[in-house]
């Protein structure tokens, strides 16, 4: 019986050791798009490029907040490590001040912005 007991708990040792990480397993959902970090990053400036034209060409307010808004939610495809994602947050807070400059129709504050997060999102392809 003690001969039983250790080879059991041998195998479940062994079993759970030898387990495959579900995450490592992980794919991609069917029909969502994934990107590398550096195509994602293209995107994200592009967008922002587009929301910097509109505002500079005389767009109101909530056609410049509608512009910033895919951008902030893009910018959440830019996955690659922690520096990234830290950079990544940091210039995410510039698109959002933006968004809210908007809003306010305080259109020059938020282009300003909209270029410094431009500038920020470019910088990140250096860390990844």
């Amino acid at each position: 019986m003690n001969t039983l007991k250790k080879t059991m708990l041998s195998l479940l040792m062994a079993a759970s050791v030898a387990m495959i990480s579900t995450s490592a397993l992980a794919e991609t959902d069917v029909g969502r798009a994934t990107y590398k970090p550096a195509e994602a990053i293209d995107i994200v400036a592009t967008r922002i490029q587009t929301a910097i034209e509109a505002i500079s060409k005389g767009a109101s307010s909530e056609e410049a907040a509608a512009l910033i808004k895919p951008a902030i939610d893009f910018s959440k495809e830019i996955n690659a490590n922690d520096k990234v994602d830290n950079a990544r947050a940091k210039a995410n807070r510039k698109l959002k001040s933006a968004m809210s400059h908007a809003k306010e129709s305080a259109l020059q504050e938020a282009e300003q912005e909209l270029k410094d997060a431009k500038k920020d999102f470019e910088a990140l392809k250096s860390l990844i």
